[in-house]
């Protein structure tokens, strides 16, 4: 295991992490004004709602896929019962089923962002890159699924739940080894993945936290709204 590969999966995590965290919170505090999605709605109605539907249903499922399944301990899906085999075809059928919504999604939106001029004007170049590296991103995930089905006794899934794991709990130093000999393909996505975290603060994709944060709202006092006098 060379230096490369331990910082990258091993120390890396953590930058990523802390300026996803912390630019978040700068963001918020110095830049209200800029916390929003820029919708486009009012330039061009047109393949927006179909690619908002596919393309968010799809990221959701995608991450809170990632979020279960790799988080949750080896030892639970082993009292349950599941295989690790039957682990992983179910989650590569369902990161297929719901990575090909967010990819058909991401297409319509970059399509229309750029063939209406209108759109493309009031775009900035961060609107750009966000949209080039999750549609990287996201190929580079749906193809992993082909190397996947090439090894289906569970084993690579295994290791990098231990990463995950590893990760979280505040192991880097160690999490770097259980993926030495993973492919290509897996660690390109997961250094695409992780670098998302870095350029969230920077781009549009802020306006996630609000999202989370409307929950809030379900619990929220009624707002009473008093007539003119």
């Amino acid at each position: 295991m060379n230096a490369i590969h331990q910082f990258v999966f091993g120390i890396y995590p953590y930058i990523a992490l802390a300026i996803f965290f912390l630019g978040s919170l700068a963001r918020f505090e110095r830049e209200q004004y800029t916390w929003k999605s820029d919708s486009s709605q009012l330039l061009r109605a047109g393949q927006l709602r179909l690619g908002n539907i596919l393309f968010h249903v799809g990221i959701l499922g995608i991450f809170f896929g990632h979020l279960v399944g790799l988080l949750t301990p080896v030892v639970v899906w082993d009292t349950l019962g599941i295989t690790h085999t039957q682990k992983q075809i179910f989650a590569m059928a369902a990161g297929g089923v719901m990575g090909l919504m967010c990819f058909v999604g991401l297409v319509l939106l970059i399509h229309r962002r750029l063939s209406d001029p209108r759109i493309r004007h009031n775009s900035h170049k961060g609107d750009f890159l966000v949209l080039a590296w999750l549609i990287i991103t996201l190929s580079l995930g749906l193809s992993t699924i082909w190397v996947s089905a090439g090894h289906l006794d569970g084993h690579m899934m295994v290791k990098l739940m231990q990463w995950a794991q590893h990760i979280v709990t505040l192991r880097g130093l160690q999490a770097a080894a259980f993926i030495t000999d993973a492919p290509w393909l897996f660690k390109a996505h997961m250094f695409m993945g992780m670098t998302l975290f870095v350029i969230f603060p920077f781009t549009r994709l802020v306006h996630v936290w609000s999202g989370f944060a409307s929950i809030g709202y379900v619990g929220r006092a009624w707002q009473l709204v008093r007539p003119r006098q």
